[in-house]
Parts: C-alpha cells; structure tokens; sequence
C-alpha cells in the first residue's frame, strides 16, 4: 500500500503514543511505501529527515504537489518532475505580475510556486484570477490567509495521482491522509481517505459525503491509526495485531554506557577469563563507577569481544561486589571484525580526524557506517532493558552518537544525556561528515548535552542550525568560569537551551577534571620520590622542558619540535642549559596510520640532536613508549616548562596533571600552553601559544624559561586553585546536576552523585 500523508496537523500531530504506534507500524511493514504530501518546500521537509523517531519517506511531493523528489536520494522523480517544470512560467514572472496587488511574499523556501499573505478580501479580486490565468496558474487559498500560484493543474491532488500512476499502484492501495483545505485535491474519493480529528472545518464539510473518506475524531497520527482500522488495510485484526511489545523496563535507575567495561579481562595461564580493576588513564572510570556508591541499582553498558567458543558469552557480569552491590556490567557481544572496524578503524579514520579539523586525512566508507549503525544499536537495545522507568542514561563520546535516536524510539520514558569527551569542531567543518543529519538528529533526541567548554557548546548549536530549525530557550555568561577573548577558544556567551519543535535540550560546559589523590598517591611513593631525585642529580644545571602525548597528528609534535629547533637557533646561550624531553606513547599497533607521524617525528629528532648536540649535552631525548604514572609524575615534578601544543583538543588532561603535580610539591613550573586546546579556556594562569605559528610557540617556550619566579609561583597558585576546585568529582556532580529536570526531580537526581 503507499500511505500518502500531509505533515503538518496530520503525520507530525497527534498524541506522543499514536505518533509512536503508527511509526514503529509503518517500520515493522517494508511494503508499506511512505509519501509525505505537503505544503512546505523540499528545504523545510529536510530536517524531518534528520529526526530519527519518525519513518523515512519513500517519495516526497512538496511545495504543494509541485517538487517531486525519492525520498533516499532526493533526487527528482524526473518522469513527474519534468511535466510540473513546463508548465511553471518562472519565479519572476509571477512576482513582476503581483506587483501591484500589495501582497506580502513569504518568506520560507519555495520552488515552482510562489507563496503570499492574503486577506480573503484581497482573495476575492477577480484580477487575481485574471493574471493566475494569462500565466497559466492555478490559485490556492487556505486557512484564510495562504495564497500560492501554482503551475496549471498542479495541486497535492494531481500529483499524488501521477505519482500512483508512476507506481502502477490500484487506488484502492492508497490511503491519503490529511486536516486542511489545501488537502482536499487528495481527499476527493479517488483513493481511501482519511481526514484526522481537529481538521479545518471547512475540509470535513467537503468531504463529509465521501464515502471512502473517514471523518476521524483523534488527531494527528491518532486519525490515521483509525483509517487503518476502518479500511482493514493490515487484515481484519487491524493495528491490534501489529502493536509491539513494549521493552521491558529494567532495574537499573543510571545506566552508564561507556566504550569500555569497568574492569579489564586477560586470560590465565590456565584459559579462563580473568577480571582486574582498569588501570583507567585520567581517572575518569573510578571517578564513574563512584555515582554507584550508595547501593542505587545500576547498570554499566559496553562493549565485550565474542570469541565465539564453547563457553556461553555472558551478557551480565558482577563490577565490584563488595563496592558496588547492585552494580551490573551489561556487556554488548560484537564480534572482534565489528570492534576492528567500529572503534579501531571507522571511529578513527573519519570521525577523530574530522572533529579535529583534520577532514583532508579523513576516510568516510559506507558499509563501515552500517556496522557503526549496528553496534550503535546494539548498543541502544541493551541499555533500554537495563533502563529503570524514567531512569538516566549517561552516554559518552562519538563512539555511541547514534545511540539516543534508537533509544528514544524504544525507551521515550528515560531521561538521556551525553557527554562529547571530543572536541566539537564548527560548522563548516562538522558537515563535512555525510551522515552530520543522521547524527545530529539522533543527538537532538537528548534532554542534555554536555561538552568541555562553551565554545565547543556553540559550535554544536551551529551546526544543529544547519540540521533543523531551533529556537533558542536560554543563554548565560561564560565568565568568570571560562576565559572569553583571551584565547582561541574562548566565547563571552553560550546557549543553554534550545527548541527543537518536539523537545527542549539543555547543554551545559563541563571541563573534565582531574583525580587529584592519584597525583597524590603516587607522589607518596617511595619509587616516585626515587626517581624525582635522580632526575634532580641528572638534570642539575640544566632546564627541564617537558611534553607528554600520545601519538597523533593533532597533538602537534612535529610544530613543536620545529619551534624548538628555532629556539636554539635564535638563542645560542641556551645550548647546554636546557633540555627537551618528549615522551610520546604510542598509538595501538593496527593503527597503521600514524606510522608517516612517527617517522617524520624521529627524523625531526635526529636533525636537531645532530646539528645542536654537544659532548655531554643532548637537545632531544625523545622516548616512544608508555611510562608508568608514578614515573611520569616524577618528570611533571621536575619540569621547568610543561609545554603542550595541541593543533586542536578537546581538553587536554595532561595539563591539569602538571598542575596539580606542581602544586603539591610546592614547585614554580610553567604551563605553556596551545590556545586551540579547550583546557586553554579555563586555565587562567597558563602561558597561551598559537602551535600553527611556529615563532610564536618558540618565543612563548622562551618566556616561560625565563619567567622571574615570583610570577611563575602566583600563575601556578591560580592554576592549582583552579584544578583542585573543579576536580574530576565535581565534573560528575555538575553534569548530574545539569540532567536534573524538571525541578522537583533534581533532589532524585542528584543523590545520584551522593556517593
């Protein structure tokens, strides 16, 4: 059957449960063919298409039957595109016509048609008919006060028939579905119709003795459920029969999802699976797993490898029984193919380097995007049975962005929120993407969304604007929080709220903080303290300039080691008084894309120590693998200079461990830092530098060797106040915090964070 349907009043209006049912039907029946028929231009139907609760369209005609379009590719329907093109006189043609009849265009998209206010008054001037006539139009006036010209002959009527004709489909496989005037051509007994409960008035008195046209009293999609009822287009059981059983609400009242488990698995020696606390990099999991302390069921949803043996994949495993008792790991089975191309290779060749403005290295496959669709929704299936009724779900980073459109369709009851641990680039860059509406319609199905810093806030907005029409709810002040002209990425004022039409999404800036007792704890060390003092011994006389980082182009290592070769350049006395030590770990061994990197990196290396190097003095000690925290904590507290260069980063965590590094041992390092890292926003104190300006990175590294010490010592004072406040548990707390809505569910909520 082809269901051919308005939008508005009737397809997008009705109560939230008869929009749901009719949607999950028309998903569950392949061979019914969807056509939106409507008033509005393509450009208005598309961000629509961006919503992942609604069924996609098969067809589309727009601008009142004048644009035909498939609805996969939105290309024309050329066969029925071409006769409504000629017989369309030209935009100009028709607005030079009306000049005089003091008309007001508006102002909304419009193609092969031309749209006007109109008083019935104005309506009814016989020279209105006299020129829709000597152009060869037809006139549309509805509502009493929408007037369109049309081509001749053109109306949602005559096209819906040309489009079942193209089809080669009988009327009686057809059921149009409408509430308004402009409907009627579509409502006139050639095919099953239906007008929906709250139509204009004047469309039921039209059509009220058509015997194929049901006169529905529920609204919207309600009405619609009732035509197919009434004309048995699902068999003699209807709708009943195809409603869905609900999923199942679960117990857990948070649910965590997350790309890893809370705890690390190895084999031993005897093949079993072994299960250890993570040794989490930033301290981000325990830090999680700490909103379960108060024995409040929940549930922590990630991925597992099936290896597919002869033992059963456990779906469900205990965290930490003594700790967290009604904490549940829900584990998704992918297969280790789906894991290699989902984390390890789609996420990080087309996602990572596009939110880091590195869209030329980007790689953009569709059949990886089916797999990443997949696990997504994988991912949103096991988290909606974990889900308590009305429970929070707290879903992290680019790796799930798909999740909250499948989960709003199957759970609408939960509250979702997200935190985009990546940076969120701008506009221009973010569409890059090709599937930018699929993702950010399905991030527009969360009631929050939290980024580190207001600028990346803005730049979601931005591109969301592009996406789908949103009116702004709410704006705040960024200051005194976040830097705002005095960096890059600084702003003066963030959105706090937008509309969507359907849903209200808060967003908030939450900088990642830090664990400061696990600086502590491994400054208190005996090993720590050991090697703190044969770094002292060896470094005597000598400045320490220290840089840790992963392996990635965006880190800007090679911009660094560039500056720093200009450094000794410029300034000889410091040949033999400074040292550059660059601990660089390494990315994962199929990681084959930062091979180039590495080498470039080493042969920068190589050039500097060969022309600089003297007896007894090397420039660059360049070490490629992963140090030991409590190791990499001795070198922050002997550095002199902590010079970090990201071309672009979301946060920048090794900053913050710097700080605190050299806070709690009294030290009078500097930090100087990348403006293009979002750390840079709210880490006043930090000397700032441009990475991509390669004097500048070297004469900010020059200040900060040279820094008297009295104001060394007052910028870290700032910046240790500033890292010990907003540590990592206030991030959590803060980001509950921001879920909770309405107002008297915010106690509920944020006894979440209690523990």
């Amino acid at each position: 059957m082809l269901l051919a349907t308005d939008l508005d009043g009737t397809f997008l209006a009705g109560d939230p449960e008869d929009r749901l049912s009719l949607y999950q039907t028309i998903a569950a029946h392949p061979e019914i063919q969807l056509a939106y028929v409507t008033g509005r231009s393509l450009e208005a139907v598309l961000p629509l298409l961006a919503d992942p609760t609604l069924p996609q369209p098969d067809f589309i005609i727009a601008d009142v039957g004048a644009t035909f379009v498939h609805g996969d590719s939105l290309q024309p329907i050329q066969q029925l595109q071409g006769q409504v093109d000629a017989r369309w006189p030209g935009e100009s043609q028709v607005a030079q016509a009306l000049e005089g009849f003091g008309l007001e265009r508006q102002d909304v998209p419009q193609a092969r048609r031309c749209s006007y206010f109109c008083t019935p008054e104005q309506a009814a001037d016989p020279a209105l008919a006299q020129v829709a006539e000597t152009l060869g139009c037809d006139l549309l006036y509805s509502a009493d006060r929408y007037l369109d010209f049309l081509p001749k002959g053109v109306n949602k009527g005559t096209s819906l028939k040309a489009l079942v004709e193209w089809l080669g489909l009988d009327d009686g496989e057809v059921l149009a579905c409408g509430d308004t005037l402009n409907d009627l051509n579509m409502l006139d007994g050639t095919y099953k119709g239906v007008c929906v409960g709250e139509s204009e008035p004047n469309l039921i008195k039209a059509t009220e003795h058509q015997s194929w046209i049901l006169q529905a009293d529920r609204p919207g999609c309600g009405g619609i459920l009732q035509a197919f009822v009434h004309f048995g287009f699902l068999g003699e059981h209807g709708i009943a029969a195809e409603k869905r059983t609900a999923t199942k609400p679960g117990r857990a009242e948070l649910v965590m999802v997350y790309h890893r488990l809370p705890y690390e698995e190895h084999r031993g020696a005897d093949g079993k699976v072994q299960r250890r606390r993570p040794t989490s990099p930033n301290g981000i999991i325990p830090t999680l797993m700490s909103f379960f302390g108060d024995s409040r069921p929940g549930s922590w949803v990630a991925w597992a490898v099936d290896e597919g043996g002869d033992e059963p994949f456990e779906t469900h495993t205990t965290v930490d029984a003594e700790r967290y008792p009604k904490l549940t790991a829900a584990r998704v089975a992918l297969s280790k193919q789906e894991v290699d191309i989902f984390y390890k290779r789609f996420s990080k060749e087309a996602f990572w380097p596009t939110l880091h403005t590195f869209w030329e290295r980007a790689r953009f496959d569709e059949d990886d995007w089916q797999v990443f669709l997949k696990v997504n929704r994988a991912f949103a299936e096991r988290t909606a049975k974990e889900a308590a009724e009305g429970a929070v779900v707290w879903l992290h980073d680019y790796n799930l962005w798909m999740v909250p459109g499948y989960l709003r369709e199957l759970r609408p009851d939960l509250r979702i929120a997200f935190f985009h641990h990546t940076y969120f680039p701008s506009a221009d860059v973010f569409n890059v993407l090709p599937w930018r509406r699929q993702i950010i319609g399905s991030l527009l199905q969360c009631d929050y969304i939290g980024f580190h810093i207001p600028r990346q806030v803005e730049n979601f907005v931005d591109v969301a604007r592009g996406v789908t029409p949103l009116q702004t709810v709410s704006r705040q002040n960024c200051a005194p929080r976040f830097v705002t002209y005095g960096c890059a990425v600084g702003l003066e004022r963030m959105t706090t709220a937008v509309d969507t039409g359907s849903r209200v999404v808060k967003l908030g800036a939450h900088p990642v903080g830090l664990d400061i007792e696990r600086v502590r704890n491994a400054l208190a060390q005996d090993k720590t303290r050991e090697q703190m003092a044969n770094l002292r011994e060896e470094l005597s006389g000598i400045k320490l300039i220290l840089s840790v980082e992963r392996l990635d182009y965006t880190k800007g290592i090679l911009e660094k080691l560039q500056a720093y070769e200009r450094l000794l350049a410029d300034n000889p006395e410091l040949h033999k008084k400074i040292t550059l030590v660059s601990i660089c770990v390494p990315a994962a061994r199929e990681m084959t894309i930062y091979d180039e990197l590495q080498s470039q990196i080493e042969q920068a290396v190589g050039r500097i120590n060969g022309r600089f190097a003297r007896v007894g003095w090397t420039p660059v000690q360049f070490f490629f693998r992963s140090f030991p925290f409590d190791e990499v904590v001795a070198w922050y507290a002997m550095a002199d200079v902590m010079w970090i260069t990201p071309l672009r980063d979301g946060l920048n965590l090794v900053a913050k461990e710097f700080i605190a590094t050299q806070g709690l041992t009294d030290g009078q390092g500097v930090l100087a830092l990348s403006e293009f890292a979002g750390a840079a926003a709210e880490l006043k104190g930090a000397l700032l530098t441009n990475p991509h300006d390669t004097a500048d990175l070297a004469q900010t590294c020059y200040l900060a060797l040279n820094m008297p010490k009295a104001e060394a010592r007052a910028r870290l004072r700032e910046l240790f106040d500033i890292v010990s406040y907003n540590d990592i548990r206030r991030w959590g707390d803060e980001f509950l915090a921001g879920v909770a809505e309405p107002e008297e569910e915010a106690e509920n909520v944020l006894r979440l964070a209690a523990g």
